[in-house]
């Protein structure tokens, strides 16, 4: 290794408060170019360019040692010599974190080990990032500074993109890969996660998205590099005009379009392109600037908490990729992947349509959410998707066999034999039950005693729509609005919206649909709406009472959707209303947008969900103005029993089939058989065949669920004796009146009855 002196660089006086990006890359490829450049030139330049007192380079070593490779500015007969485990101190903790740490005051830090043979007491502050190459740390390079500071942002992309260029360098030098706590990659190993759409898949697994270091990673000819990006950026966009005309599944093109005409405008906006533009004028190349500026979103990315602003920085992670592939600094996806399991760290709206389209099973996401683009449109076309712990991305190879329980939480990369077994009957045993279950589509839903019940759709996409042929089922008992302006990053114009309700009457086809209006706040924010910081927002300002409050907004929605009616028949319900005059003003708002609207709707219906328990004290007062009631099971349990839905701890601990619950449901259809006032139930306690049969027996005959239950409550319902079942409810629930669960007794009656409960 060439010497190097141990005093630090002289300069002049430091006029500027951060080193020249544009000569630090202009220096390392000039060095890099001669072939004679070693770490420590490289040490020495990044020393100078970021203006800092010291740098060092380590160099992962077997045994998951970190190694010091050189230095500038500290004692370099400290090279080769000191060594440090992965974890230990800063260096080490960088390593085995693979995060990036700027301190101002590195000697105070808890995890500062001090090597004497060093000489680096006289440094105060420290920036020490890692160095990767396909997802594994071969080592980390640092700069110090005798002055206590943070660096700042340009000085740490620019070290981060030094990191780049030395993972080539130090996978040349003997860099050993710092694996997950020494795994074998051919050993099984589990994620658990969170479901995003409901299945189980397996086959073999296909990571993407990480691209192969860059060949090339700085360049004397910025004009050229430009160009080239100027024409990636019309390859992709070219590209999504080609998926964005494509047909949309089941035939349904509004939502779908509505989010990728939103992904299109978040990908689009100068301000990321700008970045990029900026980084090839400082000596990057195309490839280089993308990938910099993709590590700054994925940083960003990590510490926002917002779901739905990481959701649009996933959109421009999307583009990247398309960007990396048409620059040739990525491999263009396969033309099928029949099969396979997608993993991916992120998928935004546009790749996963394009995903599906090539055949996929599954896919398995690092960071997604419940509410994003990504599961609301993999749960619209049917696709079992999970959102997995980090580490999966990493671990996984190409191939390796897989299985995707989208049902229990859990990734399990190259099962063993025996695991396989289990979930090869169990998906065989899936195949034949959808078999028995398809049989059951175009009959009706009576059962053995002649009771007549209709089971609806929960939907919020024009891409579920095709859920009503497929199932058979006999309408729309809740549709969600505010899911398409999640989708779609916002509320549509009237006429975008009278547009989408239109569309929709016209695919069922005459069968009822049933309304909701804006449902937003508590956990469904649009993006650019922070959470108001409410304590508990599930109680708070939401759904109908931000409609009251912001009159234009909800009376602009009513509006839309009596255009779109276009003279059919139009049921609208309003959701968490607490008090009767609240349903009235909505009301009050509703008829007076239909006194100005032609053609007027051949009937126009008026209800509510109930959610709020206040409203089980005014039910004379409400079923005098409301023309239906939709219980909403969901809110209704949690406000019921004071507990949070989004409490893991409180998940099973209260049951729609208890004593509470049922005795409420009970009064409730007397009095509104008696007050001639339709019921139902939309909440995700309908869609369960064992809770379907208990409300059934008390007298509900109108359950509103997700497309892929009711098949699987229409066999049960069809196959159940209601006169027989009713004595036995009363009883368990005499026996249970301290307001324990039936659930259990009533499952072993449904049993012995042979209804697949």
């Amino acid at each position: 290794m060439q010497s190097v002196a141990e005093s630090p660089p002289k300069r002049g006086k430091r006029k500027p408060k951060f080193g020249d990006t544009r000569n630090l890359f202009a220096s390392l490829r000039d060095h890099l170019a001669s072939g004679a450049a070693s770490l420590a030139d490289i040490a020495r330049l990044v020393a100078i360019g970021l203006l800092a007192d010291a740098a060092v380079i380590y160099i992962a070593r077997p045994g998951e040692l970190l190694e010091l490779a050189a230095t500038q500015g500290l004692n370099v007969s400290a090279v080769g010599h000191t060594r440090l485990r992965a974890g230990e101190g800063i260096i080490g903790m960088v390593a085995a974190s693979g995060d990036i740490l700027n301190l101002a005051d590195a000697q105070n830090h808890p995890r500062y080990v001090y090597r004497a043979e060093i000489g680096e007491e006289a440094m105060a502050s420290m920036l020490a990032v890692p160095v990767k190459r396909a997802g594994r740390t071969l080592g980390v390079i640092a700069v110090m500074s005798r002055e206590a500071r943070v660096y700042a942002p340009v000085e740490v992309e620019s070290l981060a993109t030094v990191s780049m260029l030395l993972a080539e360098i130090l996978a040349k030098a003997g860099a050993t890969d710092m694996g997950e706590e020494g795994f074998s990659d051919t050993l099984p190993r589990r994620y658990s996660g969170h479901v995003l759409a409901a299945g189980i898949a397996r086959g073999q697994i296909l990571p993407y998205g990480a691209p192969p270091p860059i060949a090339r990673l700085l360049t004397d000819d910025p004009h050229a590099e430009l160009k080239r990006l100027n024409a990636a950026v019309e390859t992709a966009n070219k590209g999504l005009d080609k998926l964005f005309s494509a047909n949309m599944p089941g035939g349904a093109t509004s939502t779908s379009r509505d989010v990728l005409e939103a992904y299109r405008m978040v990908t689009q906006s100068s301000g990321w392109l700008t970045q990029i533009r900026e980084a090839i004028e400082d000596g990057l190349t195309a490839e280089t600037a993308v990938d910099k500026v993709a590590r700054s979103l994925r940083d960003r990315m990590r510490r926002i908490a917002d779901p739905y602003l990481r959701e649009r920085l996933a959109d421009i992670e999307d583009m990247v990729g398309r960007l990396m592939v048409a620059l040739g600094g990525m491999a263009p996806k396969p033309e099928r992947a029949d099969g396979y399991i997608l993993l991916v760290r992120r998928l935004g709206p546009a790749d996963l349509l394009d995903w599906h389209s090539r055949g996929i099973a599954g896919i398995a996401i690092e960071e997604a959410s419940a509410s994003g683009h990504a599961a609301i449109l993999a749960r619209a076309l049917g696709l079992p998707a999970l959102q997995v712990d980090r580490g999966a991305v990493e671990t996984a190879q190409e191939g390796d066999p897989a299985i995707l329980d989208a049902e229990g939480g859990t990734l399990i990369l190259r099962p063993e034999p025996a695991v396989t077994e289990v979930y090869d009957r169990a998906l065989e045993a899936r195949t034949v039950r959808a078999a028995a279950l398809a049989t059951y589509r175009d009959r009706a839903t009576v059962t053995k005693d002649g009771t007549e019940i209709k089971l609806m759709l929960n939907v919020g996409l024009a891409l579920e729509l095709d859920q009503l042929e497929r199932t058979g089922a006999d309408g729309i008992g809740l549709y969600r609005t505010e899911i398409a302006a999640l989708a779609a990053g916002g509320i549509p114009d009237v006429a975008g919206q009278a547009a989408e309700y239109g569309r929709v009457l016209d695919r069922a086809q005459g069968k009822p649909v049933q309304f909701r209006t804006l449902d937003l706040g508590a956990d469904k924010l649009l993006p650019g709406e922070a959470g108001s910081g409410e304590e508990n927002p599930a109680m708070g300002w939401r759904s109908l009472r931000v409609g009251l409050d912001r009159p234009a907004i909800l009376r602009r929605q009513l509006r839309a959707l009596l255009l779109g009616a276009q003279g059919r028949k139009l049921s609208i319900m309003f959701p968490m209303v607490a008090t009767v005059e609240e349903f009235r003003t909505a009301r009050d708002l509703l008829e007076a947008e239909a006194a100005r609207i032609r053609p007027a709707p051949e009937e126009l219906e008026v209800g509510t969900m109930l959610e709020v328990p206040a409203l089980l004290f005014q039910l004379p007062g409400l079923l005098a103005e409301a023309d239906f009631i939709s219980v909403g099971t969901n809110d209704l349990m949690q406000f019921l029993f004071a507990a949070d839905r989004g409490t893991p701890e409180l998940v099973d601990r209260y049951d729609t089939l208890s004593a509470p619950v049922l005795e409420l449901l009970e009064k409730l259809v007397i009095v509104c058989q008696e007050a001639g006032v339709a019921l139902s139930i939309c909440g995700e306690a309908a869609g369960r065949p064992l809770d379907a049969l208990a409300f059934a027996a008390l007298g509900i005959t109108c359950l509103s669920m997700s497309g892929n239950a009711i098949l699987p409550v229409k066999a049960v319902l069809v196959e159940a004796d209601l006169n027989a079942l009713r004595p036995v409810l009363r009883e368990l629930r005499r026996a249970g009146a301290a307001g324990g669960s039936i659930r259990e007794p009533l499952a072993a009656w449904a049993r012995e009855h042979n209804l697949a409960v």
